[in-house]
């Protein structure tokens, strides 16, 4: 079976494990779009979320504190398997009910999120380690929305920047731009 979070998923996946796959050793202390994290924090943080967002389909509770690094022997063979299981975990329908244990918030805004963060962290990847990204044109589309809600809220606890003052041509760069990033990153602030 399948839902519409998970198709989306389905859909992202492949492109962030692309540029997962194409980044190498000499890369991972690269800065990135996002403050403070190089791209060894960036492929941690991004492990850590398609792991724990499975669990959160579940309706489990998960740790965020913990911080290990999953970049051990295998680690990019993992992702890929890893993003897999996280695109089964919300092919449920029930995945969608409710509200979720673990985050306050209704289950099909989570499932958004992990969609969100798979498509955006790829983009800052790619970016990072100068490969080529386009994302999924549907979960850029329904992106959209959930950043357009999430913004304010998550401005204010400093998990978005503020929008950069910069044009948005395309539906990527706009999505960008809403989650505090600049489309044209490092060119110009």
């Amino acid at each position: 079976m399948a839902t519409q979070t998970s198709d989306l998923l389905a859909a992202a996946a492949p492109r962030t494990v692309d540029v997962v796959r194409g980044i190498a050793d000499n890369q991972l202390d690269l800065p990135t779009p996002c403050q403070d994290y190089a791209v060894r924090d960036l492929l941690n943080h991004l492990i850590e979320v398609v792991v724990n967002f499975q669990e959160l389909a579940l309706k489990r509770s998960v740790e965020w504190a913990d911080k290990p690094d999953h970049l051990v022997d295998g680690w990019q063979d993992r992702f890929e398997a890893e993003t897999g299981r996280l695109v089964e975990a919300w092919s449920d329908p029930s995945t969608l009910e409710g509200i979720s244990p673990g985050m306050g918030m209704p289950q099909s805004v989570i499932g958004g999120m992990a969609l969100l963060d798979l498509t955006v962290h790829g983009w800052d990847l790619a970016v990072a380690t100068g490969q080529p990204y386009q994302p999924a044109p549907e979960a850029v589309t329904e992106l959209r929305g959930l950043v357009e809600q999430l913004g304010p809220t998550a401005r204010k606890m400093g998990v978005f920047a503020d929008p950069p003052a910069a044009p948005t041509p395309t539906d990527l760069h706009h999505l960008l731009t809403q989650t505090g990033r600049n489309p044209t990153w490092p060119t110009t602030s």
